[in-house]
């Protein structure tokens, strides 16, 4: 959602970035605790802080709505008085800026290497004649979604771009200087025809790795800093050292039906039809929707949802067998028997939510019924899962063992230890034979890992999550189906490039 909290949504018809007063109570809400934090940290209080961001690239938003800025702006000046300078940033097109701008706003503009940069100001110059020319996001990179090749921009071509831009004495914010990490479940999604969910890694070919080290890219950026002002005196730190600790051994601890007393104590949420995520208050990551045949089905019958009613992955199970995987612009439908009474799960993912663009109320879960040969079923039982606060206070490793059946379909925890060998070092986690999933170390969530999709093989691992002198714990939440001999792999480096499915097949 661009960073706006989830829960805004639990008023579903809540118009997000408008002057909508629920949303504007939200903000204002927000606003009256950050705002006064700040204000004693701005330049003209003896801070750091020169100018201040109102908001972000609002002219490609739909709403259009000068009432919210010019409501922000009246919040930002009673909250940080008259004399800080307040801006917006909008792409270089006349109706981004048409919307994204407001007198009384400094206006600046985004863009990225490649664009033709006097043209670019120029923009920015049709609707600010006077003052800095501003390029407050250029695109030292791109973000990766599943399934596409791994994005990359020449260092060459980057470096080019700043040098043109720091010619006309502009002022430039690099976005992003530094790649990182969509820990746990904040990895974002775009809508471009279809729903486009991002990797883990947000390593973006920046300049700065996602684990923090020097490019190619930031030596060329410095080199072209060079020529205009004199670089800082002493050596550049070097990267961090990394660990390949290796493979561990995993073993099932249980299927996911078989702990719903861990993972949800309160109980079952009873309803005729299928709640979205946000109606039970579940903001991230997973939730088991649970009903029976209503009759028995000898000859395979269509097991379906509406389209685009799957937000944004459900993994079926009939009788605890599971079945295949209905998603989000994709595959809607799967052909089922069984018995009358015999019991249909539907364990659904939010794969992260919309945050660019006029979908950005991405709700989640079931937002439509699911029908039996377009007959809808009813009668729901809904789990919303609380799997991290099982993890966190030491599940399943403090818990006794497990009988678990022993098929490697569907979803089921996997858990295993390793030892460092005195150190605790930066690492990468590659998951050979693995389908779906999500990772824990020590009670951490280290994020969703999924290798047949690609283009992102491996996870990063930060030192500080180790342990030295006592085992580390390990915990995978397995969706569709672990390998045989199930085991991690350990590397000192990422791999960030290899696209499984369609025609791509970047290499490692």
């Amino acid at each position: 959602m661009g960073g706006l909290p989830a829960w805004l949504l639990w008023k579903p018809d809540i118009i997000l970035r408008s002057s909508d007063p629920a949303y504007l109570a939200a903000v204002d809400s927000w606003l009256h605790v950050l705002l006064p934090k700040i204000k004693p940290r701005l330049y003209q209080h003896g801070g750091n802080i020169i100018s201040m961001q109102v908001e972000n690239e609002y002219g490609s938003y739909y709403a259009c709505d000068y009432g919210y800025l010019r409501h922000l702006l009246g919040s930002f000046r009673m909250l940080l008085g008259t004399e800080v300078l307040l801006f917006t940033t909008d792409g270089t097109r006349a109706q981004e800026l048409r919307c994204g701008t407001l007198q009384g706003l400094y206006a600046t503009i985004n863009f990225g290497p490649g664009s033709n940069v006097t043209e670019a100001f120029g923009a920015q110059r049709r609707v600010e004649p006077k003052g800095p020319l501003v390029n407050s996001e250029y695109y030292t990179g791109w973000l990766d979604y599943w399934g596409e090749a791994h994005a990359s921009t020449s260092s060459a071509r980057v470096a080019q771009g700043l040098e043109d831009m720091l010619q006309l004495g502009a002022s430039v914010n690099m976005y992003m200087f530094h790649g990182g990490t969509n820990f746990a479940y904040w990895s974002g999604a775009d809508f471009k025809d279809q729903y486009k969910p991002v990797t883990t890694s947000y390593d973006y070919d920046a300049p700065l790795s996602e684990a923090g080290d020097p490019t190619d890219k930031l030596f060329a950026i410095r080199t072209v800093i060079s020529k205009f002002q004199p670089l800082p005196v002493g050596p550049m730190p070097p990267a961090t050292p990394k660990y390949a600790y290796g493979r561990v051994a995993l073993r099932k601890y249980a299927d996911l039906l078989d702990v719903l007393d861990v993972l949800c104590p309160s109980g079952p949420i009873q309803s005729q039809f299928p709640l979205t995520f946000e109606a039970i208050k579940q903001a991230h990551g997973f939730v088991v929707y649970r009903t029976r045949l209503p009759r028995d089905v000898l000859d395979p019958a269509m097991l379906g949802a509406p389209p685009h009613s799957v937000c944004d992955r459900g993994y079926v199970m009939l009788q605890q067998e599971y079945q295949g995987t209905l998603e989000r612009d994709g595959q809607t439908t799967l052909r089922v028997t069984g018995r009358a009474g015999d019991t249909l799960d539907v364990l659904l993912e939010n794969m992260g939510r919309i945050s660019f663009g006029a979908n950005i109320s991405d709700f989640k879960g079931l937002l439509g019924n699911l029908s039996l040969d377009s007959s809808p079923l009813s009668n729901w039982l809904i789990y919303p899962l609380a799997i991290d606060t099982a993890i966190q206070q030491g599940w399943p490793h403090a818990a006794p063992p497990k009988s678990s059946r022993g098929g490697i379909a569907g979803p089921a925890f996997y858990t295993g230890t390793f030892e460092t060998p005195g150190i605790a070092w930066d690492t990468f986690v590659k998951f050979p034979g693995w389908s779906k999933g999500q990772l824990w170390i020590n009670g951490f969530n280290l994020g969703r890992y999924w290798p047949c999709r690609g283009p992102q093989q491996t996870l990063f691992v930060p030192g500080s999550v180790l342990h030295v002198g006592r085992p580390n714990n390990i915990t995978v939440l397995e969706l569709e189906g672990a390998p045989p001999a199930p085991l991690l792999l350990f590397l000192d480096r990422p791999l960030f490039n290899r696209t499984l499915i369609g025609s791509i097949a970047a290499t490692e």
